[in-house]
């Protein structure tokens, strides 16, 4: 009798415990952190026990479904409508929270400006709000990793992303822009045809960087890219347990699904490592050459595993889905605006007229029409990062923890920065005269500051290769079955799909 007694007053003092430790985890800690901020002037929604603002944050999404109509490119009230509401209401630097994570939401360009100027890896690093949730897709890859392990991985990676790696890689991305030319020319039948762009331009970026990253694997680069995205789709479920306390073991459908598919990513990466290989321009060969050869993996077999694994999935994600969604929003802004094709077609006969894709850096116009694209359509919504240790922005003192995030959209989209048209088409604002009147540090589709993306370069190239070959051979237009929809799954992307008509273009010197 006795010793069940103990063992109650023990489960008793346990569950007490229990409580007292997510009372101060959940409430009180979060709330000194949001009393320092409010001191500041820096104001916000009233959080609620224990889930913060989540809650307005669901009212909120689910009162503004649906959508359709005409094309607007402005989609942060439909996708953000939450964060829409608290700007108006305390302006563009406030705060919410999340379970036990304090939230600094900043639009204003003082704040920008010194989170892209802040060098430091071991001031700011990479956000670790869902960190848990989206381990499985990133693992401690180039991504997510802060601090030390970030910029060792990034002095790993870089070099195999400078300008001319990236030239010697043209000739793959030419030859698969050629083969998914040709497969809709011979839909069109020498007239036109109506497609879904969506699924052949993830095939054309799946071959571009399966056969720049796995050589002469490509082919099982692609089942790998394959099961990375189906894993993508399993860790965009929201996992409320997980975000705010951090557990991921428990063993729900979604976290079954995500782990398969992990081990699925991850046997089909190091089978590729185990067939070796000496093909310099094979990027995951330089990756495993540059692990293995530094003082952080040197003789860890495991660690070195890991560091390849990790990455292959980041550069999917960074490198492969984003450019893919990237070329669909351009091609659908550019059937929308067929004076643009005209320009744009023009010049690359005039650069490429005779195949040559060496004169990439000569097409200014389409070059302007991309970054107008990433301005409209950046394929992040937004710049996060947590402050690693108290850090000062735009005048306001971050506490260590606190995650920042920097809406992308909100910031491109601001007509102080660009103008009382900001939110129509106009690649002409990225001619060299318009860009020195921008505002500096306005611009974020690559991110920002130090953690600025390793492989824009790769990816301009990677867009211009396919655009110039798609506008020389077809005119756009925009079907009656297009339904705009932007949708966030990681990205920001079309929810059905870009459906465009497409006619073959005369040769030039036809009549």
């Amino acid at each position: 009798m006795e010793t069940t007694e103990m063992a109650a007053a023990a489960a008793a003092a346990l569950c007490c415990a229990l409580a007292l430790y997510l009372y101060h985890a959940l409430w009180l800690a979060p709330g000194r952190v949001r009393a320092a901020l409010r001191a500041q002037g820096v104001a916000g929604p009233r959080p609620s026990f224990p889930y913060g603002n989540r809650a307005d944050m669901r009212r909120a999404t689910a009162a503004h479904r649906g959508g359709g109509g005409g094309v607007v490119h402005d989609y942060r009230q439909a996708l953000f409508p939450h964060y829409e509401r608290w700007r108006k209401e305390y302006g563009p630097i406030f705060t919410y929270s999340i379970g036990s994570m304090v939230f600094l939401h900043a639009s204003r360009s003082d704040v920008v400006r010194d989170l892209c100027l802040s060098v430091s890896s071991l001031d700011l690093g990479k956000s670790s709000y869902m960190k848990v949730t989206h381990r499985p897709l990133f693992g401690d890859g180039i991504l997510k990793s802060s601090g030390e392990a970030w910029a060792h991985q990034r002095r790993l990676i870089a070099p195999e992303f400078f300008p001319d790696k990236v030239k010697g890689m043209v000739d793959l991305m030419v030859g698969s822009a050629t083969a998914l030319v040709a497969s809709w020319g011979d839909r069109t039948g020498g007239g036109g045809v109506e497609l879904k762009i969506d699924d052949d331009i993830r095939a054309y970026s799946a071959d571009v960087i399966s056969r720049t990253c796995f050589g002469s694997s490509y082919v099982k680069g692609k089942r790998i890219f394959a099961a990375i995205r189906e894993l993508q789709k399993a860790v965009s479920k929201p996992n409320l347990l997980a975000e705010m306390t951090g557990l991921s073991f428990l063993p729900t459908r979604t976290n079954r699904e995500a782990w398969r598919l992990n081990r699925v990513v991850r046997d089909l990466v190091l089978d590729v490592v185990r067939e070796g290989g000496d093909d310099d321009r094979n990027l995951l060969n330089a990756m495993l050459r540059s692990a293995s050869s530094s003082g952080g993996c040197s003789g860890d077999r495991v660690a070195v595993e890991e560091f390849v694994v990790d990455n292959c999935k980041n550069i999917y994600f960074a490198g492969y889905e984003t450019t893919a969604v990237t070329a669909a929003w351009c091609m659908m802004l550019l059937a929308l605006h067929p004076e643009w094709q005209d320009l744009v077609r023009d010049e690359v006969r005039q650069a490429c007229g005779g195949g040559d894709f060496a004169s990439l850096h000569k097409m200014k116009k389409l070059t302007m029409v991309i970054q107008e694209t990433l301005r409209l359509y950046p394929a992040g919504a937004v710049v996060s990062r947590q402050a690693l240790r108290d850090v000062t922005l735009g005048g306001v003192r971050v506490p260590a923890g606190v995650n920042i995030y920097v809406p992308v959209s909100t910031m491109h989209l601001d007509p102080e920065l660009w103008g009382a048209d900001a939110r129509e088409f106009d690649p002409g604002r990225f001619a060299d005269d318009h860009q020195r009147q921008r505002q500096p540090h306005a611009y974020l589709p690559f991110g920002a500051g130090a953690r600025t993306c390793l492989g824009q370069a790769f990816a301009m190239a990677e867009l211009k290769v396919l655009l110039a070959l798609v506008l020389s051979r077809f005119r756009l237009a925009l079907s009656p079955a297009y339904v705009h929809s932007p949708a966030l799954r990681l990205i920001v992307e079309p929810e059905h799909g870009v459906r465009l008509l497409l006619t073959n273009v005369e040769p030039r010197g036809a009549s």
